[in-house]
C-alpha cells in the first residue's frame, strides 16, 4: 500500500475478524482494507477515468461506416456509462478485484478509423462481440491463464513498470504539460517549450499539491488532488475566459476536453438507442473473409494482453499478487474482461476493457471490488449526471495519472538488471510502452526479446513452450501492416 492510503503495514493474518458478510464477501479486512478505504478508492477511480464518457463518443461519434452514417454522440454517451457502470460492477462482485472497466481507447480508434469504413457500424460492432466471445472461450478453456503463467515473473513486473510510465506521459499529454511537435523534437514541454497556459499552470499546480499531499501520508490525497484541482479550474476559467482547446472554435491555449465551469443543468435524460445495434454476419460479406479475420485477429491480440498488463499493473500497485505474480481470482478478472469486450460491442461503445486508471483507486486505499460499486454506480448516475461529469477537465484529472505513475515505477528496484537475459527484454517491455503509446507493443517486445535471447544462449528448456507460440502471434502482430498490404 502506497504513501497515500495511510497503511498500516499489517499482513492479512494479522488483520481482525470480518465484520460482517458483506466485509466477509468481498474480503476488505481479510486485504488489509477498510470500507472508507473503499468508497474513496473507487471515487478515485472514477474521476480519473470518467473522461471516457466523453471522449469515447467524440472518437466513434466523428467517424463514418462504409454507407457514410455517423452514430449519434449522446447516445454514444449515454451507452458508454451504462457499459462501463454494469461491467465494473460485476467485475468487483464476480472477481472482487479493484479493476473499473469502459470503452478501451485504441481499440475504439481501431474500430471507428480502419474497421467501419469497410462496413456498416453494425458489422463493426458485430466484429467486436465475436472477438469478445472468442476471448470468453480462451478464459474458459484456461489457454489465457495459462499464457499469463508463462510469462516470467520480473518481465511481468517490468510490464506493470511499463504501464506507469506510460499512464504518466498520458497525464502530462493530456494535460498539454508534454506536447507532439511536427518537427525535431518530436516531444516537447508545453507550448513551444514553455508553460504559458492557465490550463498548464492549473496543472503545475494541482501537481505539486497532491505530491505534497503524498508525502505528508494524507488518507485521499489523489482524490482531493483531483477535487481541488477542478476547483481550482473553474475559478481559473471564471476570470480568465479561457475556453476550450483545439476545434474550430477551440485555441491552442484551451482547456483539454472539458471546459470547467459549473453546469447550467444536472440532470439529463440519456438515449439508449444504440443498445443491440449489431450484426455478427454482416461482416463477412461486405469486407471478406480474409480482411474481417485480420481485423478480429488485431482486436484479439490488443485485447488479450492490455487486459493481463493492467491486471498485472493493478494488483502490483495494492501488493495483491502472488509469488508468481497472479492477482486473486485471475480466471475471474479475465472472463468478466472477455464479456464487457462482447458487451461493449453489443451496445455500440467499442471493446470494453479493464483501465489503468483504476491503480488510481488502488493508490487511495481500494483492494477489494467494494470499490469497484462506487465506481460503477457513478457511471451509471453519470448516465444522467453527464452535466457534472464533463465539469473536469484533464488538467485536473491527469494530476493522479502522474502521481500513480510514479507509485507503480518504484516496482523497477525489484528487477535484476545484472542478467541481460530478463533486462533487455524488461527495458523494452518498459520503455516501448510510453514510446509507442500501446500496452500490447511493451509486451510483445518484451515478450520476443525474451525469447529470442534464451534460444540465442541455447537456454530453450527455460522458456514454456506456450511462450514461443505467443512470441510468433507477437511477430504476426507487428507484420499485420505488410500481411494486410498483400493480401488485398
Amino acid at each position: 500500500m502506497t504513501a497515500a492510503t495511510g497503511d498500516t503495514g499489517t499482513s492479512p493474518s494479522e488483520n481482525p475478524p470480518p465484520r460482517s458478510g458483506f466485509d466477509r464477501f468481498f474480503e476488505i479486512t481479510a486485504r488489509g482494507s477498510t470500507l472508507g478505504q473503499e468508497v474513496r478508492g473507487g471515487l478515485a477511480t472514477f474521476f480519473t477515468m470518467a473522461y471516457i464518457v466523453v471522449l469515447n463518443p467524440l472518437i466513434i461519434g466523428n467517424a463514418v461506416d462504409g454507407d457514410g452514417k455517423k452514430l449519434a454522440i449522446p447516445a454514444l454517451a449515454a451507452a458508454t456509462a451504462l457499459v462501463a457502470g454494469v461491467m465494473t460492477i460485476l467485475m468487483g462482485v464476480v472477481a472482487r478485484f479493484p479493476l473499473a472497466l469502459a470503452a478501451g481507447l485504441g481499440v475504439n480508434a481501431l474500430v471507428a478509423y480502419e474497421i467501419a469504413p469497410q462496413m456498416t457500424w453494425a458489422d463493426a460492432m458485430g466484429l467486436v462481440v465475436i472477438e469478445g466471445v472468442i476471448i470468453a472461450i480462451l478464459v474458459l478453456t484456461g489457454l489465457r491463464t495459462a499464457v499469463f503463467l508463462a510469462v516470467p515473473t520480473q518481465l511481468k513486473t517490468a510490464i506493470g513498470v511499463g504501464i506507469g510510465l506510460f499512464l504518466a506521459l498520458i497525464g502530462f499529454v493530456d494535460a498539454g504539460f508534454v506536447r507532439g511537435g511536427t518537427s525535431s523534437p518530436p516531444l516537447g514541454l508545453g507550448m513551444n517549450g514553455r508553460l504559458v497556459t492557465w490550463p498548464a499552470l492549473v496543472f503545475v499546480i494541482g501537481l505539486l499539491f497532491t505530491l505534497v499531499l503524498v508525502v505528508r501520508k494524507v488518507k485521499g490525497a489523489i482524490l482531493i488532488g483531483i477535487l481541488g484541482s477542478t476547483v481550482l479550474a473553474i475559478i481559473v476559467e471564471a476570470i480568465a475566459n479561457v475556453g476550450p482547446a483545439g476545434g474550430p472554435a477551440g485555441k491552442p491555449n484551451g482547456w483539454s476536453l472539458n471546459v470547467p465551469a459549473l453546469p447550467e443543468k444536472i440532470v439529463a435524460t440519456p438515449d439508449l438507442s444504440l443498445l443491440g445495434n449489431f450484426n455478427v454476419f454482416g461482416s463477412w460479406e461486405r469486407a471478406g473473409w480474409v480482411v474481417v479475420l485480420m481485423f478480429v485477429f488485431t482486436l484479439l491480440i490488443t485485447d488479450f494482453f492490455d487486459t493481463m498488463g493492467t491486471m498485472v499493473a493493478v494488483g502490483q500497485e495494492g501488493n495483491l499478487l502472488d509469488k508468481s505474480g497472479m492477482p486473486p481470482r485471475t480466471r475471474e478478472i479475465l472472463l468478466v474482461d472477455s464479456i464487457a469486450a462482447a458487451a461493449g460491442g453489443a451496445a455500440s461503445t467499442s471493446s470494453n476493457t479493464s483501465y489503468l486508471e483504476s491503480a488510481a483507486g488502488v493508490a487511495e486505499g481500494a483492494r477489494t471490488g467494494a470499490a469497484n460499486l462506487v465506481t460503477g454506480v457513478l457511471f451509471l448516475l453519470a448516465m444522467f449526471l453527464a452535466p457534472l461529469v464533463v465539469v473536469v477537465p484533464f488538467e485536473a484529472a491527469s494530476t493522479a495519472l502522474v502521481v500513480v505513475g510514479f507509485l507503480m515505477m518504484t516496482a523497477v528496484r525489484t528487477i535484476d538488471w545484472t542478467d541481460y537475459e530478463i533486462a533487455i527484454p524488461a527495458f523494452l517491455a518498459i520503455v516501448l510502452m510510453p514510446f509507442t503509446y500501446s500496452i500490447s507493443n511493451g509486451i510483445g517486445a518484451g515478450v520476443i526479446s525474451y525469447v529470442v535471447l534464451k534460444a540465442a544462449r541455447g537456454k530453450f528448456r527455460e522458456v514454456r513452450p506456450l511462450l514461443y507460440v505467443v512470441a510468433l502471434l507477437f511477430i504476426l502482430y507487428f507484420a499485420r501492416g505488410p500481411l494486410e498490404a498483400a493480401i488485398q
